[in-house]
């Protein structure tokens, strides 16, 4: 329903991409009827009067008699934004909302969009601990770095609540996922691979260290940003990229990327720069390359088939996308439902490992991932994080036994 009409771009009208996005692409519903007296007095007042009192009373029913043990707040400031850089808040709304209607399409999980009009850390963290009480989770989104690393670790701190930024662990989850599938294919280990990253943001920086968490030796892994090779002699390193040096390239490679690609098994690039074919020739025999920047990968398929035996991006056109939809419905849904204070390491991996079985049994190179569609991977995820949150003692209800083979839409 709406009282209020406006006239359309004609040019924008026609586009069928606009068209998808008019008012919006996701609205509130009531769950329970409204169509009588006696709808009106137990939904809302008098009878809602019980229920805040039981809650101010006893605060273990807020989660059962509230929205919030389903609810998650999306939260951006709008400083790095898909592949466009610092648009704001409003330019960022449309991806906010996009998110949100994947939480509900995939994982069941209510989420509402927050877009912040402050890039100040402190006001970040006060705005999102002050209105954490009416969320059952926090999904940071689209935070530029390094910013977004102190925003994640504080609120982790302040909340009991899963804080969650998705640009560093759902991409890194799925990029552990389709490593660990795609060196199964070829017969390799981890512990084997030379890994080379492009990007020291913050996809880079979790991919980093979750790849480590899961057995690749940080020796053998170098990553680069716009100024070439991160290493520990490199003067105006700040103390994320400081860690980066202290935990990989122990050998002190230098250079650019063309150096840093001799020799390597493994690309993986979250840049959204470009790798010239010249560096992609000085990797070893049968490698992968994940070439991941949207919507124009580091390396166009067509030139990373020369020289890899597995190709991945991050794009829905080509096969093998490494895409975040895999992870963050089915770590929330997990997460939520045994009311997980945060989310472990062990959630994380937990997670990797549950995509990678979907498509153990059919592996190829065109299909290391599962379909960002597949109706198996939530599910699975959700279980598998739940049992890890239980194993790490931060879950306060038992998870459930065995999982659904799909999800509620609650």
């Amino acid at each position: 329903m709406s009282f209020f009409s406006f006239e359309l771009d004609p040019a924008l009208a026609a586009d069928p991409v606009f068209e998808r996005h008019q008012r919006g692409k996701m609205a509130v519903a009531a769950t329970v009827p409204l169509a009588s007296r006696d709808d009106l007095s137990l939904a809302y007042t008098p009878g809602v009067a019980r229920v805040c009192t039981a809650i101010a009373e006893d605060p273990s029913l807020y989660r059962d008699y509230t929205w919030t043990g389903n609810a998650v707040a999306v939260v951006t400031d709008g400083s790095a934004v898909l592949g466009l850089g610092n648009i704001g808040p409003q330019g960022a709304m449309p991806v906010m909302e996009g998110k949100a209607v994947l939480f509900k399409q995939f994982g069941g999980v209510d989420a509402v969009p927050v877009c912040l009009d402050t890039q100040d850390v402190d006001g970040i963290i006060e705005v999102v601990r002050a209105m954490a009480p009416s969320f059952g989770g926090i999904n940071l989104e689209d935070i530029s770095a390094p910013r977004c690393f102190e925003i994640e670790r504080r609120l982790d701190e302040l909340l009991d609540i899963p804080v969650f930024h998705d640009d560093q662990h759902g991409t890194a989850v799925v990029v552990l996922a389709a490593l660990h599938n795609a060196v199964a294919l070829l017969g390799r280990r981890l512990g084997d691979l030379r890994v080379v990253i492009s990007g020291a943001g913050a996809a880079g920086v979790a991919i980093t260290d979750m790849l480590i968490a899961a057995g690749v030796l940080g020796a053998n892994m170098i990553v680069c940003d716009s100024r070439g090779i991160i290493h520990a002699d490199r003067p105006g390193l700040g103390p994320v990229k400081e860690g980066l040096a202290a935990r990989t390239n122990y050998s002190g490679r230098t250079g650019g990327i063309q150096e840093a690609l001799i020799g390597a098994d493994v690309f993986i690039g979250v840049s959204g720069g470009s790798v010239p074919e010249s560096a992609l020739a000085g990797m070893a025999p049968e490698a992968i390359i994940f070439a991941l920047a949207n919507p124009t990968p580091e390396v166009p398929p067509a030139v990373a088939h020369k020289y890899a035996a597995i190709v991945a991006t991050g794009r829905s056109d080509f096969p093998n996308q490494i895409n975040n939809v895999l992870a963050f419905p089915g770590i929330f849904r997990g997460a939520l439902d045994v009311r997980a204070r945060r989310v472990t390491e062990r959630m994380k991996v937990a997670a990797a490992e549950a995509i990678a079985e979907i498509v153990s049994d059919e592996l190829r190179p065109d299909l290391i991932v599962p379909s960002a569609l597949d109706p198996r991977v939530a599910p699975a995820v959700a279980a598998a994080v739940a049992r890890a949150a239980e194993r790490d003692e931060v879950a306060q209800l038992r998870p459930v036994s065995p999982a659904p083979a799909s999800l509620p839409v609650h």
